[in-house]
């Protein structure tokens, strides 16, 4: 029976399909309830098809389910037997139809040529063929064309003695048949249904219905249609929801999914204005008929009541494969009544639409799957073009239109509703003057068409206090810190979750630095809601234009209603608003009862401030002219109070501020004292920045217990007072008098910030911070005292700022817990120390620090005149070169300005200093080469001598005044391998010749006969003249005893080096990332192999820190939530807020990338005027666009004036022209341009994800006993090189992709795939060993005539061996695997014979679980701006989770070391290839937990195969007793041939996996070399 397929639509859109240009809703009318196909389909007809059967065979069976699938895809088509009346004449009507449709169906079945009816059909069906391009499709049912073309079988007609069967009319349907079978026909073959469905298909295409139903010009929907179109296609996920404001487009959208789509399924249903329908009385009802009428495919059935047509729908979804639309839905309850909650068919759809984001929270209950799309807006080409072709009817607007056509498009932000109304009101008259007259009317209020769609989001809140609370953010707040907004409106109106509520229905978001974002239309909807309370500002609840408010104020009027105030003079000003000179009275204000929220920015009020109102909750005055507070000012319920640029003198609080937790005082420059803090007990966050007059803070600021943010930046005069006269109390302390300050910082600080306040370090004031214990910032910068504290009791300490204490000598035991550490210019600073003595600064940086002589863990440079003889030890003859100076280079932080004598590097416990060209006999070298490179065999050591270590020195020159790279290479054959390039080291003048000289302490891993290589790899600018090497020797008696000699290398050069541990096991001890100088072009692309040469790719080491590798950041620095440099404006919310993004707490993968994003580079400056760095404010980045009028369009957004509104839009708390940002200080690397994306990269990378998609699906849908095959597994693989050549291809096509570190840091993560594969190779190895146990099973037991006690016993022998061998590798989990660094050559060289097909392997310490984790460390989701400026990233994330997970799943599926399921794939929903690759992840977890395979080797099925089918003969070979009987050989027998079945099977898929597994190696060493060049 033919499989039906339905197509049910739903959506949530009220506003009727007009979001996009020239799509008419009035098309889909007949859709609904498909008894109207004609309607839809233009034709030249009555029908369109034409069916010719034989009704013998098929008019009750297959020709009457093809009938029906074509009428219900909307075909209209005809059928003798339901068409023709009774009585006429037959062939007349016949050819009339034939001529009248388009095409012709003939099925050919059994009985078709025995009937001349149907062979007359035939013939004209063929004529009309020839006469009128009549499409003809033979469909041949249960028959054989060749018997239609050689006329065997029931098609050998022939004369006979009748009127019809003359000798004429069988050689002329002998000739249609043999016509017809020539043609391009279909064959059935397989499944009716499938078969059925692909007639309609071709007939379909054939008829050309997609262009007349999809409507040509329907901007910007193709875009959004190909970035959800998977979904179609995606099992198991029935529902997608379209979310977004009214008016974006969603029911357009969903209607041009219909559109394109519902021709494959029978039945479908598009229900509109639910949300709207479910207020009218019965409504629901009625909704639930129209409904159920498109499911049951046009049947109509009368629905007693809800509950009963609930029911009913429910069970037809169950049944039925149904496109549906649900245009609208509001509430959750309007789903369940049109669906139910019961299972629906898996291959049916269902979209709905919608104005709420939380839907997901609809389906957790049900067993519905649904996928989610925010409706994209338009970008201002497609808005440009959309407000064109309805004002000009051209895609560009008129000549001399084009700044009112931008200044349009801003207005409107992307809301296709309101571009067409806009448009139309423009349209009736194309005159500029007309223009500019609509577009100042929508700056006073909204049109009432955009208006009536927008403000049913806000209707439909369910409280008032939601209600409000929108109207405050639409006035006030946007663009304002959310966490601020919350402090103030909390209490009143529930902010945090109201804010909630407000995202919810997509009235609000908040951007991901947690500002509280709106659409402008939105705002302008709620400022208009506000603007209709009353013709007059002052009878409205919220006033925030500056010109209504000045009336306001000037007047003196006020009223009750007023809850929110808002008056900026400067911005008056700059607007040349003219009004009459007058004083500003308080008295308006007074009369303002609920006066809520009060913003004043530089006004000059006089009067009294006695009667104020009581509910006041947010107090905002920057340039107050107030002196002191009034002492009759009611701030009793104030939350936040900004006084930035205020004229105070003294700040002291009239009254007991319960509520207070926000003051921000920051640039007022008179004040000198704050007096009673204790009346402010619940204050979190004090600005006082630049308050410079200020000398007296209250003592009770100690007593604060919830005060976490304290900013006295440049409060010089309160510091100083403190160490001098100011209210200080003595104590006595060894006889002498000391003097402490009157107040102490509070507990609960967490952040502090002392910058520039000249802080002196004493007894009296030690900078212990001792009480602060969850302190996480602290900044005291521009300070002077010598000498800080240790600081390891700060236990939650992330970031110190010590920038330009130049009187600092030391920094004794930094905790561990510290992340980022700025010493800039440090003059005098010496030593840094740290509590764990190991260095693990995320940032560092230390410019200027021209004495600093060791940073623990990191490096000393000390010169030769401050250290003895016995610190040089063997090299104490320096001494006498000590005065020599030398010019350092290396590292411009280090060296610049510090002194030029020679001087002494200790880096990775290696000593090296650099010398001018001399002669000494101390110098004199063992082996000498007069190239950059030597060789020589350890001999043995002297009598009583052991082996130290090794000098090594080179002479070279200079080559170039450029970069110089170069590194001291020492390997052996015994597994030693480094590479260092030195921190620093020496330039000589141009022509000269420098000298370097090295001690490595690697004595304890030289043996006697060790080939040792030294060289010098120069990269750039050097050139080496001569090189030569020393050995060193100690006494015995000196030599520790103690020392193993087992001991690794590693302890004795530099503590733990695994960070600085290359993939091929060789040490890079580098500490600087040298791509840093490739980007920009000062170092060559082939870098890397001039060291390595090409067994790894130079990326391995991109974004190579001072600790090594990058590594996944320590858990407590991710959780760092701020930055040392602030963002200090004149609004509270700006200040007391710290910037959410932090370098330690950015991962290394995405640090470049993020300082790209800022716009500008960021680094350390090299003058001494370091503070006047600044950062520029970040503006919203705009769309990527290629065209004319996109580049036109960007200019005059760029340049475009600014209206009030507009102001009070975007910036509305930017306040005046004073300074908003501190100065930066922080170091960050430059990262290259990154271009905007076009259109054309955009496409490849959707185009790649659902390549990605399918493939997955594909392998999804294999079936249970092929799943974890070795073919299987095969596929698998085949899939990630598919992905990873399409992954190069898009990386490649783009050569600035190249530069990208997120692209580069792919090749990066994939190397690590490399010891997978090699330990999955030696799993294969492991099955090969299995099978041969199976083979001699089955050779003992199988082809044997008369089995008999010794064949059992030669295959019990190997099922004991087989099952030893499983068993250890299910205990140990682990093979024999080869070590880098052995300590018996000789077996190293033969163990790696057999791996002589890969570049190297793993050891023995090694962990598959681990080497997972380390895939799938910082794998992060694309941000929403990267997704569309930087499409690549969406196409890097992709690859690294197919990467990671191909890995993960070979790991479970073949024998590993150190195998580990735990790998978690949280792949957000809107990435369509996440549900295969998470399903398949399920479905492997689900067979790893199975009873019985818990604890196997690996899941592969042959694995399992193995245990099952020895364990049966096993069991039978225990049991067995001779001689056999004839049913237990037969059993025996059946057991050997499933042995034989598994043993072949391994034979035959091991190799070819083998080789797939070396070709994926291969594939990501060669995509990565490509890569560097």
């Amino acid at each position: 029976m033919f499989f039906k397929r339905y197509f049910i639509l739903y959506s949530f859109e009220n506003f009727p399909l007009t979001s996009f240009s020239n799509f008419h809703p009035c098309r889909l009318s007949s859709i609904g309830s498909n008894t109207s196909s004609s309607s839809i389909m233009a034709s030249h007809g009555s029908n369109n098809v034409f069916l010719s059967f034989s009704g013998e065979d098929t008019r009750h069976s297959f020709t009457d389910h093809l009938y029906y699938a074509l009428r219900r895809a909307g075909i209209s088509t005809f059928r003798d037997e339901e068409e023709i009346e009774r009585g006429e004449k037959l062939m007349p009507e016949i050819k009339r139809i034939i001529k009248e449709s388009r095409a012709s169906v003939v099925v050919f079945s059994e009985n078709y040529a025995t009937s001349t009816w149907c062979l007359d059909e035939l013939v004209l069906i063929l004529e009309q063929r020839t006469e009128c391009n009549h499409f003809v499709l033979p469909v041949f049912y249960h028959v054989d064309p060749s018997d239609l073309r050689k006329h065997t079988k029931t098609f050998a007609i022939e004369v006979k003695a009748s009127s019809r069967w003359t000798d004429h009319n069988v050689n002329l349907w002998k000739k249609a048949l043999k016509e017809t079978a020539d043609l391009a026909g279909m064959v059935l073959s397989g499944s009716e249904a499938e078969f059925l469905k692909e007639i309609v298909d071709v007939i379909y295409n054939k008829l050309d219905r997609r262009e007349v139903i999809l409507p040509p010009n329907i901007t910007g929907m193709a875009t959004r249609y190909d970035k959800i179109s998977m979904w179609l296609n995606q099992p198991n996920v029935e529902f997608l929801a379209i979310c977004g404001m009214g008016g974006s487009g969603k029911t357009t959208l969903a209607k041009y999914i219909y559109d394109s789509n519902w021709k494959t399924y029978e039945n479908m249903s598009f229900v509109e204005g639910i949300g709207h329908k479910c207020e009218v009385p019965d409504g629901l009802r009625m909704l639930q008929e129209q409904l159920l009428k498109g499911i049951l495919g046009g049947k109509k059935r009368k629905i007693p009541s809800v509950f009963e047509g609930t029911w009913e729908i429910k069970e037809a979804l169950q049944t039925k494969r149904s496109l549906i639309v649900l245009d609208d839905i509001t509430e959750e309850s309007q789903l369940i009544a049109l669906l139910g909650t019961g299972m629906i068919n898996a291959q049916s759809k269902i979209i709905i639409t919608t104005t709420r984001e939380n839907t997901n929270n609809w389906f957790k209950s049900k067993n519905w799957r649904c996928r989610d799309y925010k409706m994209e807006l338009l970008n201002d080409d497609e808005s440009l073009e959309l407000l064109s072709r309805h004002a000009f009817g051209s895609k560009v607007p008129m000549e001399g239109f084009e700044e009112l056509a931008v200044r349009a498009i801003r207005y409107c932000e992307g809301n296709p509703l309101a571009l067409e109304v806009l448009a139309s009101s423009l349209s009736n008259n194309n005159t500029i003057l007309h223009w500019k007259s609509q577009l100042n009317l929508l700056e006073k209020e909204m049109d009432s068409r955009i208006q009536n769609v927008l403000i049913m989001s806000y209707k439909s809140l369910s409280f008032d206090l939601e209600k409000e609370l929108f109207l405050h953010i639409a006035c006030f707040f946007v663009g304002v810190d959310m966490d601020y907004v919350v402090k103030i409106l909390e209490h009143d109106y529930n902010a945090l979750s109201g804010i909630k509520s407000l995202s919810n229905r997509c009235l609000l978001s908040v951007s991901p630095n947690k500002k509280l974002m709106m659409h402008r239309l939105v705002q302008e909807m709620g400022k208009n809601i506000v603007r209709q309370e009353s013709r007059f500002p002052i009878e409205r609840s919220r006033v925030w234009l500056s010109g209504e408010s000045h009336k306001i104020l000037t007047k003196g009027e006020g009223s009750k209603s007023m809850e929110g105030l808002a008056l900026d003079m400067q911005m008056l000003d700059k607007q040349m608003f003219t009004f009459k000179p007058s004083n500003l009275k308080t008295d308006a204000l007074q009369k303002m009862d609920r006066l809520k929220l009060l913003k004043l920015n530089f006004v000059k009020l006089t009067g009294t401030y006695g009667n104020f109102s009581e509910d006041l909750r947010w107090l905002c005055w920057l340039g107050s002219n107030l002196r002191t507070i009034p002492s009759d000012l009611f701030m009793g319920n104030l939350v936040a109070i900004d006084m930035s640029y205020s004229k105070l003198e003294v700040f002291e609080p009239p009254m007991v501020l319960q509520s207070l937790q926000i003051l921000n005082l920051t640039h007022s420059h008179d004040l000198s004292e704050i007096r009673n803090m204790s009346m402010i007990p619940h204050l979190q966050t004090l600005i006082l920045w630049n308050c410079r007059s200020l000398t007296r803070v209250s003592k009770t600021i100690g007593d604060l217990k919830n005060l976490t943010l304290l900013n006295m930046t440049g409060c010089k005069n309160l510091c100083k007072s403190v160490k001098t006269d100011l209210d200080l109390k003595a104590s006595t302390s060894g006889g002498k008098v000391t003097k402490q300050p009157t107040f102490s910082f509070p507990s609960s600080l967490h952040r502090l910030f002392l910058n520039d306040c000249n802080l002196y370090c004493t007894d009296s004031f030690p900078l212990s911070f001792s009480a602060q214990q969850c302190m996480e910032y602290l900044n005291l910068g521009y300070s002077l005292f010598e000498f800080l504290p240790c600081y390891d009791h700060l236990k939650n300490l992330r970031v110190l700022d010590l920038t330009s204490c130049s009187m600092l000598k030391r920094l004794p035991c930094l905790p561990s817990t510290l992340a980022e550490l700025y010493i800039y210019y440090c003059k005098s600073l010496e030593e840094i120390n740290f509590q764990s003595h190991r260095f693990t600064l995320q940032e560092f940086g230390y410019e200027g620090c021209i004495s600093l002589l060791e940073i623990e863990g990191f490096i000393k440079l000390v010169p030769i005149t401050k250290l003895e003889g016995n610190d040089l030890g063997h090299m104490k003859w320096l001494k006498e070169y000590q005065n020599h100076e030398v010019c350092l280079v290396g590292d411009d932080e280090l060296t610049k300005g510090r002194s030029s004598c020679v001087q002494m590097l200790y880096e990775f416990d290696i000593m090296s200093t650099s010398l001018p060209d001399m002669e000494d006999p101390n110098m004199k070298s063992t082996y000498v080469s007069e190239s950059s490179s030597l060789s020589f065999d350890m001999p043995p050591p002297p009598k009583n001598k052991r082996l130290k270590g090794v000098d090594v020195t080179f002479k070279y020159t200079i080559s170039s005044d450029d970069d110089w790279v170069w590194f001291c290479k020492i390997n052996t054959t015994n597994g030693v391998d480094l590479m260092y390039n030195p921190k620093v080291f020496g330039k000589p003048e141009l022509g000269e010749v420098g000298i370097w000289l090295s001690y490595w302490p690697i004595g304890n891993t030289l043996d006697i006969g060790d080939k040792v290589n030294v060289s010098i790899a120069v990269i750039n600018g050097l050139e080496v003249h001569e090189c030569g090497v020393s050995l060193v020797y100690t006494d015995d008696k000196v030599a520790e005893e103690n020392l193993e000699n087992n001991i690794e290398w590693i302890e004795v050069l530099g503590g733990d080096l695994s960070g600085f541990q290359l993939s091929t096991r060789a040490y890079y001890l580098c500490r600087r990332d040298l791509f840093e100088l490739m980007e920009v072009g000062r170092l060559t692309a082939g870098w890397f192999s001039i060291l390595v040469g090409d067994t790894i790719e130079c990326t391995e080491v991109r974004g190579w820190r001072k600790t090594g590798r990058p590594m996944q950041l320590n858990p407590s620095f991710t959780e760092l939530n701020f930055v040392r440099c602030i963002m200090h404006g004149p609004e509270s919310e700006e200040i007391y807020k710290i910037a959410e993004m932090s370098k330690s707490s950015i991962v290394d993968k995405t640090s470049e990338f993020t300082s790209s994003l800022l716009g500008e580079t960021m680094k350390s400056s090299t003058s001494s005027k370091f503070g006047e760095t600044t950062i520029k404010e970040l503006n919203e980045m705009k769309k990527s666009t290629s065209s004319t009028h996109g580049e036109k369009l960007r200019s005059l957004v760029a340049h475009g004036g600014t209206s009030e509104t507009e102001i009070m839009a975007s910036t509305d708390y930017q306040g005046s022209s004073s300074p908003r940002f501190q100065p930066l200080r922080l170091s960050m690397k430059r990262a290259p341009a990154i271009h905007e994306a076009t259109s054309q990269e955009q496409e490849e990378v959707e185009v790649f994800q659902r390549h990605v998609t399918q493939r997955f699906i594909d392998l999804s849908q294999i079936d249970s006993h092929e799943f974890l095959s070795l073919s299987w597994v095969y596929n698998l693989l085949d899939v990630f090189l598919c992905c990873e050549e399409e992954f190069k291809a898009i990386s490649f096509n783009n050569q600035s992709y190249m530069t990208y570190k997120l692209v580069l840091d792919y090749f990066e993560r994939s190397v690590k795939g490399l010891d997978i594969c090699n330990a999955i190779r030696d799993g294969i190895e492991q099955i090969r060993q299995w099978h041969k146990q199976l083979e001699i099973i089955s050779h003992a037991l199988g082809n044997q005539r008369y089995l008999g006690e010794g064949h059992f016993r030669r295959a019990k022998k190997a099922i004991i061996e087989l099952t030893i061998g499983m068993l250890d590798n299910q205990q140990s989990n682990s093979a024999h695997r080869n070590r880098s660094f052995g300590k018996d050559p000789q077996n190293y060289q033969k163990s790696l014979k057999k791996f002589k097909s890969f570049s190297w392997s793993v050891s023995r310490s090694w962990s598959a679980s681990n080497q997972l984790q380390a895939i799938g460390n910082n794998i992060v989701p694309p941000k929403a701006t990267d997704v569309i400026r930087v499409p690549v990233a969406v196409a890097v994330y992709t690859m690294s989770n197919v990467l990671l997970f191909v890995m993960w799943a070979l790991v479970a599926a073949i024998p590993c070391q150190d195998r580990g399921l735990e790998s978690h794939f949280n792949i957000p929903k809107n990435f369509n290839w996440g549900s295969p690759i998470t399903g398949l992840h399920e479905r492997i977890l689900e067979e790893s937990k199975k009873t019985g395979r818990r604890n196997a080797c690996g899941l592969l099925k042959e694995i399992e195969s193995i245990e099952i089918s020895t364990r049966f003969i096993n069991e039978l070979c225990d049991s067995l007793q001779f001689p056999l009987t004839e049913e237990l050989e037969l059993e025996v027998r059946k057991r050997v041939e499933e042995v034989d079945m598994v043993s072949e099977a391994i034979k035959n898929g091991l190799d070819p996996l083998e080789k797939q597994v070396r070709d994926v190696f291969h594939r990501i060493v060669s995509t990565r070399t490509q890569a560097l060049n």
